[in-house]
């Protein structure tokens, strides 16, 4: 908006919340940058929804949730623009990938996902085969 517009517009007939205040030229640079990233990551998504199937597209954004996989997201795009992908790539296939990434950290889920259970033996149970409370 030009100065002297700004200068033509009263308090009065601004809505509640605005000022007059001219944003200035040193945050104009910030949003045409902002801008330029938003249009960037537009582009991004546009080509991984026409990469990847309906199911592996939403595997991705939940795992994007959790874990950082901006990588795996940049080789898509990459391998999309070059025309290296046969075709759409299934929720089997992005699986196999995020694998090959971090085959680190999949030993080392299956060591900690695993389960041991330890009974502790008292003095009074007694390790007869027949545990038969009928007694009691």
């Amino acid at each position: 908006m030009d100065p002297n517009q700004l200068q033509a517009v009263s308090a009065s007939e601004l809505p509640d919340g605005f000022t007059l205040a001219d944003p200035g030229p040193s945050q104009q640079p910030h949003s045409q940058q902002q801008q330029l990233e938003q249009q960037k990551q537009q582009q991004k998504q546009a080509i991984l929804e026409q990469a990847l199937t309906s199911d592996a597209l939403a595997r991705l954004r939940r795992i994007k949730l959790v874990k950082n996989v901006d990588s795996l997201e940049n080789g898509i795009v990459s391998m999309a623009m070059s025309g290296k992908l046969p075709g759409p790539i299934t929720e089997g296939k992005l699986i196999e990938m995020l694998e090959r990434i971090n085959p680190q950290n999949r030993e080392s889920n299956k060591a900690a996902n695993t389960i041991q259970i330890q009974r502790k033996k008292y003095a009074f149970d007694s390790d007869d085969e027949d545990d038969n409370d009928d007694d009691l």
